[in-house]
């Protein structure tokens, strides 16, 4: 059976738009079932249909809190099956019975290697601290914010004229190249979580997950 992908997103969906071609080149044996954000207007919502894909928009504002928000997106989530959910730039924090709900199955992107920068301007505080590497972290989503336990990073050298702008065009790169690579990875039935942490083929990875090197361009 195909492995059924549902992606999260809040705005413009380079990285579901780097899933969606993976999968039409066939790199990606998986199928995106539903493509869903808290935000009309968000521009990977057109990717989405351009692709053919089932699109659904749950506007926080229509709700009194975060559980009742996120109990609507997992009805519309189960509606579609998916054995994978991926966030995608999804700007929200998530309840923790959401993240209970799909404890195993939930895997996010965030620029910067953690667990240095969680949070927000990840690239203009990699400058401000003076780092030396910055880059970008998929890991399994847990209760603490950015803190789940890391699957791969992309790293790759902070330049002396780098701003915020162009490290971010860089690790948007490295991103691109490596979300489609750990869904390869979980599609295949390589990736799971256990307790004893993630397992690739079967063999606990390091803290700091894989470390996989990006073709970038510098």
């Amino acid at each position: 059976m195909t492995h059924r992908l549902a992606v999260l997103i809040s705005g413009s969906g380079t990285n579901l738009q780097a899933i969606l071609d993976a999968i039409d080149a066939g790199s990606l044996e998986a199928r995106v079932t539903l493509v869903l954000s808290n935000r009309a207007d968000a521009g990977g919502l057109r990717r989405a249909s351009r692709a053919g894909v089932d699109t659904a928009v749950i506007d926080h504002r229509d709700y009194p809190d975060r559980p009742s928000f996120d109990r609507a997106m997992i009805r519309e989530l189960d509606a579609h099956g998916a054995d994978t959910v991926v966030l995608a730039g999804f700007m929200r924090i998530l309840s923790s019975d959401f993240v209970r709900h799909y404890d195993g199955r939930l895997i996010n992107i965030h620029p910067s290697l953690l667990p240095l920068h969680r949070g927000l301007h990840t690239h203009a505080r990699a400058l401000e601290a003076g780092d030396r590497e910055h880059g970008c972290s998929i890991h399994f989503v847990t209760e603490e914010l950015d803190g789940g336990p890391l699957i791969a990073q992309a790293r790759l050298p902070i330049l002396a004229n780098d701003t915020p702008e162009t490290l971010s065009k860089r690790v948007q790169e490295c991103e691109h190249g490596l979300y489609p690579e750990v869904l390869r990875w979980r599609a295949a039935g390589r990736l799971r979580l256990t307790t004893q942490g993630v397992a690739l083929d079967g063999e606990i990875l390091p803290p700091q997950g894989r470390q996989w090197a990006p073709a970038v361009s510098h």
